[in-house]
């Protein structure tokens, strides 16, 4: 299936508030409530954080391939990276998100030997609210894949669980790493999903969990859901275990719709989803909070051993760049560059290293320049 070949319709949300669900095709997703905020005399700021790796230098292709498609967007840049710990930077940073109300995100890298290093992407997540991430992986027609026809969607809780990022040694060689789970958050990302799956077409939502083993705190997310999706009778939910939706993901993929999973098993299930439909550099992810929204590539890889190589795949980040203009309602601009990414990727099959071809990426984002000028 292509990738943005759905007919967009209007979508209402019911009940409490959220912020407001749109469609476009196959980028469906959940708008903030103050995009507005953004726009001066007809034209847009967003916030870029280019980050590490490759981050810098894809971000500056998304802004090349705005230009020459006149869209009408600025970018306040703040150069949040892993080789400086500026705090002052971070606030920096948090502020011109706030300030815009939208980013387009590169991954920072966090280092690992650093006990006290902590990871400004989650640090990110957590000071704008950003609760939900979701990802939508598609089966190319361009790329061979051991599987075809996949169309699946992973929403993700985003702020709390394994990431609350609390830990501690409380005796030497003894560490204890707490895993915070809330019924508030719990319920918040499931109506989330349960809102997204209704307003989009979906049929089927699946929670992923651990609640044979961890029975309060995956058991407490297993019980929202499943509580939530009663007031969803025109939905299908059942449950699943992590463990054995890893098999069935690379074994029988098709057979999922809408994962709803907690942020540790989100991280990992995302990743693996984008790998059986092209590699990381394909899908992008958006976070959605009550006011602001981040858009990046999907698997948040900051690919540092291929920067400045002229390899790296631009298309995850062309998608965010994508995700980006829906979210500001910039439709017929994300449409033209969209179907430039369609047709450079499954008709031209211009394809970098890591999908199996001999491009470029300059090739690659030179092909969708060429596409968006036919309609500029």
């Amino acid at each position: 299936m292509s990738l943005w070949r759905q007919l967009r319709r209007p979508a209402v949300l019911t009940q409490r508030s959220l912020p407001t669900i749109q469609v476009a095709p196959n980028r469906t997703h959940v708008s903030g409530t103050r995009t507005d905020k953004s726009k001066y005399g007809g034209r847009f700021m967003v916030t870029a954080l280019p980050g590490d790796g490759i981050g810098p230098e894809l971000i500056g292709y998304v802004k090349e391939v705005f230009r020459y498609g006149g869209v009408p967007v600025d970018f306040e840049e703040v150069h949040l990276d892993s080789s400086r710990d500026d705090v002052d930077l971070l606030e920096q940073a948090i502020i011109a998100v706030k300030r815009n109300g939208v980013a387009l995100k590169g991954n920072i890298e966090t280092r690992h030997n650093d006990p006290n290093c902590k990871s400004r992407n989650v640090e990110l997540r957590l000071r704008l609210g950003l609760f939900a991430n979701i990802v939508h992986v598609t089966s190319q027609p361009g790329i061979e894949t051991r599987h075809s026809g996949i169309d699946i969607v992973l929403i993700r809780q985003n702020t709390e669980g394994e990431y609350s990022c609390e830990e501690h040694m409380s005796i030497k060689g003894v560490v204890e790493s707490l895993k915070v789970i809330t019924q508030s958050k719990s319920d918040e990302i499931a109506r989330y999903a349960f809102e997204w799956a209704k307003n989009n077409g979906r049929k089927k939502i699946t929670c992923v969990h651990k609640a044979n083993i961890m029975k309060l705190s995956d058991g407490l997310f297993l019980r929202c859901c499943t509580e939530i999706s009663k007031e969803y009778p025109e939905l299908e939910f059942d449950n699943i275990i992590i463990d054995n939706c890893s098999m069935q993901l690379v074994s029988n993929p098709k057979q999922f719709d809408v994962l709803l999973l907690p942020n540790l098993y989100g991280n990992i299930l995302t990743n693996l989803a984008c790998g059986i439909t092209g590699g990381p550099g394909i899908a992008s992810g958006r976070n959605y909070g009550r006011e602001y929204a981040v858009f990046e590539t999907g698997t948040r890889n900051t690919g540092k051993s291929i920067a400045g190589k002229n390899i790296a795949n631009p298309i995850a980040m062309m998608n965010a760049g994508v995700d980006l203009l829906y979210h500001l309602n910039l439709r017929e601009h994300a449409e033209v560059i969209a179907t430039a990414i369609d047709k450079t990727i499954n008709v031209d099959k211009i394809h970098t290293p890591d999908l199996g071809g001999q491009a470029t990426t300059t090739d690659v984002v030179q092909n969708i320049i060429k596409e968006v000028q036919k309609h500029a």
